[in-house]
């Protein structure tokens, strides 16, 4: 169990008026105006949200107390509150927001002596009379939101793993099953219930605030807090996919490599299936595999062949499921937590067999020299990135269906690894870079929600993207709450 420290409290530094302690914390006033709703160290609630983090990076921040929402006017009151008078201080006060909690690095969704609002409360789902909405409340869980859908036939565009939540997916992009037909989750958002900096609550859509709509498709916590999404719904029964792993040889590679150039071919193109090439080191022993998704009922699709006719894998659980038995299956073979973990993505056009092998071999190389590092695994992901249809604010052109996605994850037990595990992490993706450099294809766009503090997601945008994003971020936040008060995740103005 984490070790929980007494309560930090925040002191209020400029009273309201007279009669109002200069003493009081923000976390004791803000319980006075929201009853109900602040949860102090040592409660069972703020443990629990604590505990539930991803990484330990984020469950070893202690905030002064949890703040959990259950409308847009309870939201509303809380930003009027930090945002007054009261408390206006120089920099702004500080408050963390969280979702899903699945973001690896220290602090994107969580916060020390301050206050997070944890969203989670807010899980509403509710269909429009069409079923072709579908609203969710702005801490809704996609996991928790597929069951919901199956015996309507249904799904949306949300994480493909367990307890992946809506706002930060949503807002950072979003791959789904269905992204190599529809493309990112946030193509596919009619609208949004945002609660801006000053506590007004407006609806951001095509006809209504429509520059804040598209900011919000790939700009993250930029903006305000969303409180609502209404997502577009999708008919949707039995899929057909799963995990299937081999032993580590360099045949398989071989085969591999190959298999995944063809299918990133465009003229082998198929929008029904998305797919990831795993390759993962643990234990001091190698994998490789493939996570295969096939959106239509129809078991090993043309499109797979070259990949399920390979002989003799160690596990295979390809079969027939719904959306939320799929995600369940997926989740299965990933860690639920993790200790101490960092990520890297890059993007690339499709290359050659030569290139993926050597690719694999930087990867398989670096991974030999951190094998002394206790409790290591390093993971190297490449999977097609989605076909946006362009309604976003993520630089990409639309209709692409050759780019892919290359992320590197390394994953560690102890504090005292952690130049040696960033080092070798880092080199890795150093030379696989510099290899696509060298070969022309390399791409700038870094996918925010795979990518590392360190990486600059939104100048990876390109320049237009990103001056939109600011322009919308002056003009719905002037005061800059969202810059300054809100230090999490990735800024437009760092």
């Amino acid at each position: 169990m984490i070790p929980i420290p007494g309560p930090v409290r925040l002191l209020k530094l400029i009273p309201l008026a007279a009669g109002v302690l200069a003493d009081s914390s923000i976390c004791d006033v803000l319980n006075s105006r929201v009853p109900g709703r602040v949860s102090y160290s040592g409660d069972s609630i703020y443990t629990a949200s604590l505990s539930s983090y991803y990484t330990g990076y984020e469950r070893d921040l202690y905030p002064s107390c949890i703040f959990r929402p259950t409308s847009a006017a309870e939201v509303s009151k809380f930003l009027q509150f930090v945002g007054s008078d009261e408390y206006s201080t120089s920099p702004l006060p500080q408050f963390a927001i969280r979702g899903g909690g699945h973001t690896l690095f220290t602090g994107a969704a969580n916060i020390n002596g301050s206050v997070t609002v944890d969203m989670r409360s807010m899980n509403s789902l509710t269909l429009s009379e069409d079923r072709k909405i579908a609203s969710v409340g702005g801490g809704s869980i996609f996991s928790d939101i597929y069951p919901r859908l199956v015996p309507h036939n249904l799904t949306v565009m949300g994480g493909r793993v367990p307890g992946i939540g809506v706002g930060g997916f949503t807002t950072g992009g979003g791959l789904n099953f269905l992204s190599r037909e529809h493309g990112f989750s946030c193509d596919n958002i009619y609208g949004y219930e945002v609660v801006l900096a000053n506590g007004s609550v407006i609806y951001a859509s095509a006809s209504s605030h429509s520059d804040l709509w598209l900011a919000l498709k790939g700009g993250s916590n930029n903006f305000g807090i969303i409180t609502r999404f209404d997502l577009a719904t999708f008919p949707q029964q039995q899929m057909w996919g799963g995990i299937v792993l081999y032993n580590y040889t360099d045949s398989q590679v071989d085969a591999q490599a190959q298999a995944f150039s063809n299918f990133m071919d465009t003229a082998n193109f198929d929008s029904a299936a998305d797919m990831d090439l795993i390759l993962n080191f643990e234990n001091s022993g190698f994998e490789i595999g493939n996570a295969l998704f096939y959106s239509k009922p129809v078991a090993n699709p043309e499109v797979y062949r070259e990949f399920t006719s390979l002989p003799s894998p160690i596990i295979s659980t390809l079969s027939f499921n719904d959306v939320s038995g799929m995600v369940t299956q997926f989740g299965a073979y990933l860690p639920s937590t993790l200790n101490r973990a960092t990520e890297l993505v890059y993007s690339f056009k499709n290359a050659n067999a030569t290139i993926y092998k050597q690719l694999i071999k930087i990867w398989e190389n670096e991974c030999n020299s951190l094998r002394g590092i206790d409790g290591l695994e390093v993971q190297f992901l490449v999977q097609p990135q989605p076909v946006t249809n362009g309604t976003n604010s993520l630089g990409l052109t639309a209709g692409e269906t050759d780019n892919v996605i290359g992320l590197v994850t390394v994953a560690y037990n102890n504090a005292a690894d952690d130049s040696e595990a960033l080092k070798g992490l880092q080199n890795i993706v150093n030379q696989q870079v510099a290899l696509l450099q060298k070969a022309k294809l390399y791409l700038p766009f870094k996918y925010l929600n795979y990518a590392d503090q360190s990486q600059s997601p939104f100048s990876s945008y390109g320049e237009r993207s990103k001056a939109h994003l600011e322009t919308v971020s002056e003009r719905y936040d002037p005061k800059k709450m969202f810059q300054e008060g809100v230090p999490g995740g990735f800024k437009l103005f760092a």
